[in-house]
């Protein structure tokens, strides 16, 4: 039986050293295997922070393009109106020129004269409504110093006193803000009152 155990003893210790060595082996290929994952995930970092990089970069472009039409914007931003006012300028010119024609009737004159300058008036008012500025009502009106700025007080007999009976200047309204004060005659009653 000594042989015989001997002889086992060599087959387990065999079996023993092949095992270690598979397991070596399996250790190794594990290692190559971790080196491997450890060096994918490092790629897959790098794109992740390529891609950050080019997002933030794009983002960045985005913010100066948008600061860069936001000032042309407001740069520009009368330019619709003072479009629409132009023919209103040229329709003035042309009542001027009309007011100079040689050897016309200066009555004939003066009256063209005014009908394209009422015209030119309606135009200029139609051009203001479409962008929303209104004028304030302020004749025969109670005055009302939010909106209007009396600059004289005179008697009336026809308008109740603290109501206005004449404008220097129309007051406007843009939208729901007020963009200029009526300047205005206010009554101070009846004369001799």
């Amino acid at each position: 039986m000594g042989k015989e155990q001997e002889k086992e003893e060599v087959l387990e210790k065999m079996e023993q050293g092949a095992s270690e060595e598979s397991e070596a082996e399996a250790a190794e290929d594990t290692g190559l295997a971790g080196e491997d994952k450890l060096i994918a995930a490092q790629e897959e970092i790098a794109g992740f922070r390529d891609k950050m990089l080019r997002a933030a970069a794009d983002f960045d472009n985005y913010k100066k393009r948008m600061e860069r039409d936001r000032n042309a914007a407001m740069k520009y931003a009368g330019e619709s109106v003072l479009r629409e006012i132009l023919p209103v300028v040229d329709n003035l010119e042309r009542a001027l020129a009309q007011g100079v024609v040689a050897g016309v009737d200066a009555e004939k004159n003066l009256a063209a004269l005014l009908e394209g300058v009422q015209l030119t008036l309606k135009s200029l008012l139609a051009t203001l409504e479409k962008f929303e500025v209104k004028s304030v009502a302020s004749v025969g009106q109670p005055f009302d110093p939010n909106v209007q700025e009396a600059l004289v007080m005179e008697a009336s007999d026809v308008v109740p006193a603290s109501h206005v009976v004449a404008e220097f200047e129309k007051g406007y309204y843009y939208k729901d803000r007020l963009l200029r004060v009526a300047k205005v005659i206010v009554s101070s009653g009846k004369a001799g009152s």
